[in-house]
């Protein structure tokens, strides 16, 4: 691909990789920059971490319009260069046009990103020699301290470019005490975010950090039901309790559906009651007031559609910059979509799972994942278990918590309406550090709202 000029000889003797660039530089226009450029962030790549000038200044610009929150796309990264006077210095239009079609996919672009860093680690070790061998033959009578100075330069490049990974036992060590201690002086409190259901709290102390939570029914089971529930305890929790910030991506509802569902449930209203019949003036009040309780909660819904998991992630990392998030759930996991069309559904799955496993570790919050079950457990007339999961055993791997939504087996009286309560089984089928066990609950069908087995109305248990 032609570019603004000619290579000049001594251009061409530094390490480089022009394609690598180009298929950054295209990556992040066809992507729009939602993940690419907070990846880009993420692993320090900078405008100098390019080789030529002109996509130097191409790296710069994209990262001004991402900063300003503007989309990044041909047309407008055309505009703001063309603006400044800047556009001819890249190759113009025509050379625009020919690296957005660079390539077809942005699927590979970890991948680009860490060859860009290695291009730009090898020049920068090029530099420092060749500065250390200039300098050398001046320093023959100190030479310990001109090996010092070597070392500090060569050493401040790898600390730059290499994220640290491994951690003194020190450190997780002085953790675990801390979480003994708290344990030993807090008998009964949750170390993790509570879902607002005593039993399962009591097995699992809290969803913890970095945990991906799986949360595995068939359809109509309440799972949806049961997500927002945990939501609404933790971002409006009973008094004395602070609340937990909390980002809920719903790629099969709408956020205003969602919202309606909880102002319901909190009202003890159902929501086909309202749509259908006549609501007091007394019930009106109860919808208001209940209304009015939420605002302000830390809650945010994403209700955006056939996200992939590299969109996801960069969404819920945008948030967590501004507010830092205590617990993100996710509805549901077959609905987003996968990076490459052109391989299996399993693999895709399995790689959907492996991005929200390295999304809760990377933001260190619990993350709930609801997935479906396949019909196995129904056609056999059992309680579902972990090879249920539909599509792909990865999702039982990555999981910390798999928690399986049934009906309670051996019985026939489920009920045929809405407005009675039926009983289902929440089946804590895997706990990565903690027991498994079989929690019942109370589903009102009519107020789509889970209570703990047993509770009266007033909240309390029975």
């Amino acid at each position: 691909m032609a570019g603004p000029g000619k290579f000049s000889p001594k251009l061409g003797a530094q390490p480089h990789g022009i394609d690598i660039e180009q298929a950054l530089l295209s990556c992040c226009i066809l992507e729009g920059g939602q993940e690419s450029m907070p990846l880009c962030i993420q692993r320090r790549v900078s405008a100098d971490s390019f080789y030529l000038p002109w996509h130097r200044l191409l790296f710069q610009e994209m990262l001004a319009l991402y900063h300003l929150g503007k989309p990044l796309d041909e047309v407008m990264l055309k505009d703001a260069l063309a603006a400044k006077g800047l556009l001819d210095k890249v190759g113009g239009a025509p050379y625009l046009a020919q690296l957005c079609s660079r390539i077809d996919t942005h699927a590979h672009l970890e991948y680009i990103i860490g060859r860009i860093r290695d291009y730009e680690l090898i020049r920068r070790v090029v530099a420092t020699a060749s500065g250390l061998a200039a300098e050398a033959p001046s320093r023959l009578d100190d030479v310990p301290s001109f090996l010092g100075q070597a070392e500090e330069k060569i050493f401040a490049i790898s600390q730059d470019i290499l994220q640290e990974t491994a951690v003194s036992i020190d450190v997780p060590l002085q953790r675990a005490v801390q979480n003994v201690q708290f344990l030993l002086q807090h008998r009964g409190d949750l170390l993790g975010v509570g879902s607002g259901f005593v039993d399962l709290d009591r097995l699992t102390s809290g969803f913890q950090r970095g945990e991906m939570v799986v949360i595995a029914a068939r359809p109509s089971m309440g799972k949806t039901s049961l997500a927002l529930n945990i939501a609404e305890h933790n971002i409006a929790p009973p008094p004395g309790k602070k609340p937990v910030p909390t980002l809920f991506f719903s790629l099969e509802m709408g956020a205003e559906q969602l919202a309606m569902r909880m102002i319901c449930s909190r009202a003890g209203m159902g929501t086909l009651k309202m749509r259908n019949s006549f609501v007091s003036r007394e019930s009106q009040a109860d919808l208001l007031r209940c209304a009015e309780t939420l605002r302000g909660a830390p809650l945010w819904i994403d209700e955006s559609s056939n996200l992939h998991i590299l969109e996801l992630r960069a969404r819920a990392r945008r948030v967590h910059g501004k507010q830092r998030l205590g617990l993100i759930i996710v509805d549901y996991l077959q609905l987003i979509a996968g990076m490459d069309s052109r391989v299996g559904r399993e693999q895709q799955i399995a790689e959907i799972s492996r991005g929200i496993k390295a999304m809760a570790k990377e933001l260190q919050v619990p993350v709930l994942v609801l997935s479906q079950l396949n019909r196995d457990s129904e056609r056999e007339n059992r309680r579902p278990r972990l090879s249920d999961l539909r599509e792909s055993g990865a999702i039982e791997q990555d999981a910390d918590v798999v928690l399986l939504l049934a009906k309670v087996r051996d019985r026939d009286d489920e009920p045929a309406e809405e407005g009675q309560i039926a009983l289902r089984e929440l089946i804590l089928a895997k706990q990565r550090n903690g027991p498994t066990g079989v929690i019942t609950l109370a589903f009102d069908r009519e107020l789509t709202k889970f209570q703990n087995y047993g509770e009266r109305g007033d909240g309390t248990a029975g």
